[in-house]
């Protein structure tokens, strides 16, 4: 559990001084329930990282989104993604880990905030291997 803290504190840390770009934090609610920060990298793509709450417990993800349609307001988006998770059960605490991608919708307000919808299907890698398509969540972000 303290190895998973660290590696919590590691990627939060990294995220907020990687650089002075544009930058997001926020809520991303679904499934769970997860902290959410993203950085501007480049012209229009970023770096998401995400922590949380997932089932009965902890998850990490990431996602290096790229910018696919931008109109107006609106920004589709979409990339490669991946998680961890600790899931604590009755008996023992197992690791999971998982890659996938990202693919979302958000609208950026003339004010700093953003609001966003997407969708974050995985594969799963251990502790066995199978699908997750239920990874739907709205994020609310403000955006400094």
């Amino acid at each position: 559990m303290k190895k998973i803290i660290v590696i919590l504190a590691a990627l939060v840390s990294f995220a907020v001084v990687a650089s002075a770009q544009p930058r997001a934090l926020g809520v991303r609610a679904g499934y769970g329930a997860e902290l959410s920060y993203q950085h501007t990298l480049g012209a229009e793509n970023f770096l998401e990282v995400d922590a949380g709450w997932w089932q009965n417990g902890l998850s990490v993800a990431a996602a290096y989104d790229f910018s696919v349609a931008p109109v107006g307001p609106f920004g589709f988006y979409a990339g490669p993604a991946a998680h961890m998770v600790l899931v604590n059960g009755e008996e023992s605490s197992d690791l999971g880990l998982g890659v996938g991608a990202q693919l979302g919708l958000e609208y950026i307000f003339p004010f700093p905030l953003q609001i966003s919808l997407d969708w974050r299907p995985m594969f799963n890698l251990i502790p066995s291997t199978g699908f997750g398509w239920n990874s739907i969540a709205l994020g609310l972000r403000y955006a400094f």
